[in-house]
């Protein structure tokens, strides 16, 4: 774990101030990115709050210090100074405006209260991914398996357990929204909080109706951005594994250290987790099922013995409580926050890879650029030939006019012919085209070539264009695309710059949330055990105190004197050889 440590890419260290461009791109740009949402921007350092987990860690925003200006109420809420928590309060069975009952869950957020099921909390999510392309989003609890509903049938969305659950996850959703330093300012976000707002209308309405399908083709600052469509038009589509020429050696290991990160939760600490508390389950089960027994088994016995038995099966019943108890809060405290974390590796490496994409991106957009310079470069050459050719063939036609009985010297071994008229002779341009031989009597045609050779005939008339105009044409829109792929090229560096600055500010501080929440995560288990074995303690030894009343065995023998003298470690103990050979 020190080497795994050791090459982890992300700041931790709260007092250290990131540069303002945290990436060793070589993208060479002479003007930085500047975003048009301030909000947008990432601040290096955040005060410690102490709260229960999820912890805060460093990542909670600065409040009124920095914010005075509010764009409504919940904003204003959100950003009072205060330590404020948005709840879950209850989770409801209902069927408005639906032909099928759903869950809905009730929001609290200070003196307004929301109700919103689980796939709009999903598209609100979605929503964030698209206007944060370099921002990572917390995640909510995964949909049912097929399996789940396979099993449960019908009853899949009415289970208990899976609707607490969500309760839980959701509101840690909630607030870690509310925590970020970019996403409390979103106003989306206030309009889901905010009961009275009609989120159907939420998601046709600007901003998120601006939204481009691709947000590789917006900017990465402010997708909803349309001031320079056609050039991000023009921008190439790459895919997440496409490789780079020059990549960035902190993003790769950003990526190495992500990759293990995500290894490590969804590989051997889940899975173990997981069988830890089904041990623990079945643990608990049958302590059950021994307290049952137990209890049963003192009402065929008098005296102090039924009262020692009944007192050891209640023992084991509070063994039984108290390990469901924490079966519970290891589920709370731990699993789901260790399950939440490994679903954040899997948004990280989206982060990544658009990161990736938008490089990649950067680097198409330059061979683009390149080919197309190259090409005008060709088409230039050969414009600049033809118009030599011209000149010569004029020239040559000139001196002819003026020596008909001479070839003519830029007329390629062709010369005028005597006996042509003088009006054709003068007429520039023109070219002699000796007579037509007319139909060759021998020649004869194939049966229904004749509708196959007018029909090419007219296909070569429609597509017969003059070089010179097409070679002109080419040229312009070569130049017209050069142009564009140089907008382009500009507008994609700034992405890169500034996908790269924010996605690695946003990957320190996460850094500094999870090592928080891991903190708070470790804590909470050895309190969680210590609570268990305390209670578990006081009940086995008031149990104790009404086995030691049963009376010893008759045939017993007497204890010696260094038996009296050196008790055991449990002080009197009964002799278990004597009710072995005790008649």
């Amino acid at each position: 774990m020190d080497n795994f440590e050791d090459e982890n890419p992300f700041e931790t260290d709260v007092d250290r101030v990131p540069s303002e461009t945290s990436s060793t791109s070589k993208v060479n740009i002479s003007e930085p990115s500047s975003p048009r949402n301030p909000a947008r921007t990432l601040s290096s350092t955040s005060p410690t709050l102490s709260r229960p987990f999820p912890s805060s860690g460093t990542n909670r925003h600065p409040q009124s210090t920095y914010k005075s200006d509010f764009c409504c109420g919940r904003d204003q809420w959100l950003h009072s100074g205060e330590d404020l928590e948005i709840l879950i309060t209850d989770a409801q069975k209902t069927s408005l405006n639906s032909n099928t009952p759903y869950i809905t869950y009730i929001i609290r957020a200070g003196n307004a209260e929301a109700r919103h099921r689980y796939s709009e909390f999903e598209s609100l999510r979605s929503s964030l991914v698209k206007l944060y392309p370099t921002i990572i989003i917390p995640p909510i609890p995964s949909k049912q398996t097929i399996g789940d509903y396979a099993t449960k049938q019908a009853k899949a969305k009415e289970d208990t357990a899976m609707i607490a659950r969500r309760k839980r996850m959701l509101q840690t959703f909630l607030n870690r929204i509310a925590r970020h330093p970019i996403l409390s300012n979103e106003h989306v976000f206030h309009r889901f909080l905010d009961g009275e707002v009609s989120w159907t209308e939420v998601l046709h309405s600007p901003p998120l109706s601006l939204l481009p399908k691709n947000t590789l083709k917006a900017p990465s600052h402010n997708p909803t951005d349309q001031s320079a469509a056609s050039a991000y038009a023009a921008l190439p589509s790459p895919s997440a594994t496409h490789p780079l020429r020059h990549p960035d050696q902190r993003s790769v290991d950003s990526e190495i250290f992500t990759n293990k990160f995500a290894n490590h939760l969804s590989g051997p600490m889940e899975k173990v987790t997981r069988r830890t508390l089904k041990r623990w389950s079945e643990n608990a089960q049958d302590y059950s099922e021994l307290g049952a027994a137990l209890n049963g088994y003192s009402l065929n016995e008098s005296g102090a013995l039924a009262a020692a038995m009944e007192k050891t099966g209640q023992a084991v019943d509070t063994t039984y409580m108290s390990t469901t108890r924490l079966l519970q809060e290891l589920e709370q405290n731990f699993s789901e926050p260790l399950h939440e974390y490994a679903q954040f590796a899997v948004i990280i490496k989206k982060l990544l890879s658009y990161r990736h994409q938008k490089h990649v991106q950067y680097e198409m957009t330059q061979d683009a650029l390149e080919n197309k310079r190259e090409l005008l470069e060709e088409y230039e050459k050969s414009e600049r030939e033809a118009k030599r050719l011209d000149e010569a063939l004029s020239k040559g036609r000139v001196n002819g006019l003026r020596s008909p009985g001479s070839p003519a010297e830029g007329s390629e071994g062709q010369s005028q012919p005597q006996n042509q008229p003088q009006d054709e002779a003068e007429e520039p341009g023109s070219t002699y085209l000796p007579p037509h031989p007319g139909p060759n009597p021998y020649k004869r045609r194939a049966p229904g070539m004749g509708f196959l050779n007018a029909l090419s005939y007219t296909l070569h008339g429609m597509m017969d264009v003059d070089p010179e105009t097409a070679r002109r044409s080419s040229i312009s829109k070569t130049r017209e695309t050069i142009s564009q792929l140089e907008d382009a090229l500009h507008l994609s560096a700034q992405d890169l710059k500034y996908s790269s600055s924010t996605i690695q500010a946003d990957l320190d501080r996460f850094q500094r949330q999870k090592v928080a929440d891991l903190r708070e995560m470790t804590i909470s288990m050895a309190r969680i055990h210590r609570d268990w074995c305390k209670k578990n303690l006081e009940a086995w030894q008031a149990a104790k105190k009404e086995i030691e009343k049963i009376p010893d065995h008759p045939n017993k023998r007497s204890p010696s004197p260094e038996q009296r003298t050196v008790p055991g470690p449990s002080g009197l103990r009964r002799d278990s050889t004597a009710t072995v050979n005790g008649r």
